[in-house]
């Protein structure tokens, strides 16, 4: 039996050959031929279940064949879908066979399973994270290029040598346009605070509703301290600068901050530290659809 793109064989490799399973060519899934065209399919029995895991180690498409032939070698299972880019795997299996048993079998191929059973949830937490990442940065650079563009040269007239220039940019914002400027730049701050920061402004409510006051309490009450200042600076007739600039830059901060140094994407996405506290709280999580492969 080939090895895999490493030039080792595998714990995975031993077991396939074990069994006497044939291996997937050309990093096909098992049981297809080259031919084939379209989404993979198996019959499921209506009693069957289905679980999910996530696991590390699944990174080429000959061990998600692999991996997918094993376990459909295994007595009770009717279906299984290995996927590398998420590093997750489903099963559909009969009741009788537990989950224990299919981790055995994974853990069996040298794979390294998730303890916590938490393959759709870190996922999701994951993607939702990422989302946000990408919000506050773009959002933040809508706002930003507009402050760049028209306000700052009117803050900081000394760094501009075009005194034309700069009186036409305060005219604009002397007139009538500056309404629908500041309304443009108050939405994009505004929801991208909203969106952004959504699990740091649950945390802080909660925090608050208990009675403790915490970094990110102070952080939230920052911003909107900032975004209420800066709207009725611009909306209304009390003079002052409208830093909706600094919103969005506080917001990119947390969020990137939050993004690149959180350890547990769950444990954010859920607003909880404790490992065990999240299990519990997912006991009775959402149901996983199995997809075919992640493809």
């Amino acid at each position: 039996m080939p090895d895999d793109h490493h030039g080792r064989s595998t714990r995975l490799d031993a077991v396939v050959r074990d069994r006497g399973i044939d291996a997937p060519a050309d990093g096909s899934p098992a049981g297809a031929s080259g031919s084939d065209t379209g989404p993979r399919v198996a019959r499921v029995p209506e009693p069957h279940v289905h679980d999910t895991f996530s696991v590390e180690d699944i990174d080429t498409k000959r061990r998600e064949g692999l991996l997918e032939a094993v376990l459909r070698d295994r007595d009770g299972v009717s279906a299984a879908s290995a996927t590398a880019r998420n590093g997750t795997v489903g099963v559909h299996h009969d009741p009788s066979v537990s989950r224990e048993d299919l981790r055995e079998t994974l853990e069996a191929c040298g794979l390294v399973v998730d303890p916590a059973d938490r393959a759709f949830e870190v996922r999701r937490a994951s993607q939702f994270a990422s989302a946000r990442v990408a919000v506050a940065v773009l959002f933040g650079l809508m706002v930003a290029t507009p402050y760049i563009a028209v306000l700052y040269p009117t803050r900081i007239e000394w760094l501009f040598y075009d005194p034309v220039t700069v009186a036409y940019l305060q005219s604009l914002l002397d007139s009538q346009m500056a309404t629908h400027f500041f309304v443009n730049l108050g939405a994009l701050s505004g929801i991208a605070f909203l969106v952004a920061c959504g699990p740091i402004i649950r945390r802080a409510i909660g925090a608050l509703a208990e009675g403790r006051l915490t970094n990110e309490s102070v952080f939230v009450a920052g911003v909107t301290a900032l975004f209420a200042y800066s709207t009725a600076a611009a909306f209304t007739g009390f003079d002052g600068t409208v830093h909706y600039d600094l919103v969005a830059y506080a917001v990119a901060a947390a969020t990137l901050w939050t993004h690149f140094g959180a350890t547990d994407p769950v444990a954010e996405e859920h607003g909880a530290a404790d490992p065990e506290a999240v299990d519990g709280e997912l006991a009775d999580g959402d149901p996983v659809a199995m997809t075919d492969g992640g493809r």
